[in-house]
């Protein structure tokens, strides 16, 4: 029963990796910028009353009929989510939701939150044992009774913890998508899929839209223990809606900012305007923890040994009167043209690794599509890629999962055959994790 006692909030950084060096007529520059947090507390693992940030947190499982087949499913979310409990903070504001075709507040019921200790623990665990599995599935009622209960309490961490073992059948995607949309900066959400009869494309696009984690656990068994990492991860947020702002001259053009690391995410579509020349794109609650960003900027065309600053990115937290806190780090893309061809042609190993891992990432959504479609030529060649990449970048992890739905017969170059027979579990999970990325080797 670990839950890490917080004193402080951490202290921001930024580091700024790039080649700034531009050909002559060169108009696109590149910068990884990794933000880290540190010194956000203690790591003793402790019940702390009134120690570190006020959360809220909001479980929702899964009740549908499928999850009695086998019970094993149901069995398991019930000592999951125990765990989970167990894993709360003092303090920390919490309710259990059961999620069929509608939502129902498992406890603590009465449109409110529970405020964690000894006795609203012992409670909750004594309600979860009256769940039982009936109905449908409609995952925008869970989230949307979250997001009541959580915005409930004035609270400076949101956490929404999600756990599917089936399609999304009683609803229209449509109707997710809002949800989703309403939801998206309200709170954060974790998601998992249990067993192999759900959606993976469902199950990330909550955790991407929500900023969360997403990933499947193929056996019940395994549910307690990814619950209790879950629910510790959250219990050590202790800095909510930070957004990477960033500012560009007159003349030029954001192509893409990207989360690259831990996980890719394409945050370029989610930018709110903040003011003259500058946007903010969310990045969710941070703990003491460490992500790279990759930001692609168009400059305009200009002379040799003319420099520019392309992009001025920091960290901030909108506040509700819409003043920002800002956060006190910074960094500087620059942009400087020169006729020393080795200079303007090398390419930063930060970019070109993290380049070479978004396109990993997407040689696998693609390659399981495709094989999915039928396309096996096309499903080879892209999962051959996917090999190549991950084997050239040192993501083992990934590799490993590659090898359970091809036999690779050169890593190197990308030679693979697909495999007549894969488990189920083992296509999704390659799915589900395919965004997943290693760092650079220093």
């Amino acid at each position: 029963m670990a839950n890490f006692a917080k004193s402080h909030v951490p202290q921001f950084s930024m580091d700024v990796y790039q080649n700034e060096y531009l050909p002559e007529g060169g108009r696109e520059v590149n910068a990884i910028v990794t933000v880290t947090a540190t010194g956000g507390g203690t790591v003793t693992p402790v019940h702390s009353a009134g120690r570190g940030p006020s959360a809220a947190v909001a479980i929702m499982v899964d009740c549908s009929g499928s999850m009695d087949y086998p019970p094993t499913k149901m069995r398991g979310a019930r000592d999951a989510t125990a765990a989970a409990i167990d894993s709360l903070r003092d303090g920390t504001h919490f309710a259990v939701i059961g999620g069929t075709h509608v939502a129902k507040e498992v406890y603590p019921g009465g449109g409110a939150l529970a405020t964690a200790d000894a006795t609203t623990r012992e409670q909750a665990k004594q309600a979860l044992r009256r769940l039982s599995a009936g109905g449908g599935t409609a995952i925008g009622t869970w989230l949307r009774l979250a997001d009541r209960l959580l915005n409930s309490d004035d609270v400076t961490i949101r956490h929404g913890i999600l756990l599917t073992d089936g399609r999304n059948e009683h609803e229209s995607p449509e109707d997710l998508r809002a949800t989703l949309d309403a939801c998206a900066g309200r709170f954060t959400c974790d998601a998992r899929g249990v067993g192999t009869d759900w959606e993976v494309k469902e199950v990330t696009g909550i955790a991407s839209a929500l900023l969360g984690t997403a990933d499947i656990v193929a056996d019940p068994a395994g549910l307690a223990a990814d619950f209790t990492r879950m629910m510790e991860t959250a219990m050590g947020k202790e800095v909510a809606d930070v957004a990477l702002r960033v500012w560009t001259p007159v003349g030029t053009a954001i192509r893409f900012v990207k989360q690259v690391a831990p996980t890719v995410e394409d945050l370029t579509d989610r930018r709110t305007e903040s003011g003259p020349r500058a946007g903010d794109y969310p990045t969710g609650s941070w703990g003491d923890e460490s992500r790279d960003y990759h930001l692609c900027v168009e400059v305009p065309a200009a002379g040799l040994g003319q420099e520019m600053l392309a992009a001025r990115v920091s960290l901030v937290v909108p506040q509700p009167d819409g003043s920002v806190q800002n956060l006190g780090a910074q960094g500087l893309v620059r942009a400087v043209w020169t006729d020393d061809m080795t200079a303007s042609t090398s390419i930063n190993p930060q970019v070109a690794h993290y380049t070479g891992q978004a396109e990993l990432a997407q040689a696998i959504q693609q390659g399981l599509d495709l094989r999915k479609a039928g396309d096996f030529d096309g499903a080879t060649a892209k999962l051959g890629r996917a090999v190549q990449l991950a084997s050239a970048s040192g993501n083992a992890d990934t590799a490993k999962l590659l090898a359970k739905v091809v036999d690779v017969v050169d890593a190197a170059t990308g030679t693979v055959r697909l495999k007549t027979r894969v488990a189920e579990a083992d296509e999704m999970t390659l799915e589900t994790r395919s965004t997943k990325t290693v760092r650079v080797k220093k």
